[in-house]
């Protein structure tokens, strides 16, 4: 299995979890005399089995990442780096937003805002970040459907 054939299989694992979790709180009172339109039991067993086969494969995943390399670095050296930048992306492009309101005034007596930072040097360094977060995903990408998964 390729990793990201693992990496799907793991994401429908989050959402079958999710969505039986539902189905067992919806399940789980009944008035007297009725019926649950689902057997909580039964529910129960198949949230254990796919909690088990995700211990699995995140187990798996993890091991794979960490030993597999793309430019000289390891799988989870290039995610790591990929997060932190989407963080700091926004921070940036939070900043951009809010430093380029626009603040209107009625009256020459009204007060002046004023922005305390460079706008459009700030919006290069963002669209930069958000540019190596591109090439990361893109190296992520390739390796993912070219590594075979770490049993």
């Amino acid at each position: 299995m390729k990793l990201a054939e693992a990496l799907q299989e793991r994401a429908d694992l989050n959402r079958k979890i999710e969505q039986l979790r539902s189905r067992i709180t919806a399940n789980a009172l009944v008035q007297e005399g009725e019926e649950p339109a689902e057997d909580p039991n039964e529910l129960l067993k198949e949230l254990e089995s796919a909690c088990d086969r995700l211990i699995e494969l995140v187990a798996a995943i993890n091991r794979t990442n960490t030993e597999t390399k793309a430019d000289g670095k390891t799988l989870t050296e290039i995610i790591a780096e990929k997060d932190v930048l989407s963080v700091k992306a926004a921070c940036y492009r939070d900043l951009v937003s809010s430093a380029s309101d626009r603040v209107q005034r009625y009256t020459r007596t009204e007060i002046k805002i004023l922005s305390t930072v460079n706008v459009k040097e700030i919006q290069k360094k963002a669209d930069r970040i958000s540019q190596r977060i591109r090439q990361l995903d893109n190296a992520l990408q390739a390796a993912n459907w070219t590594t075979e998964l770490m049993e």
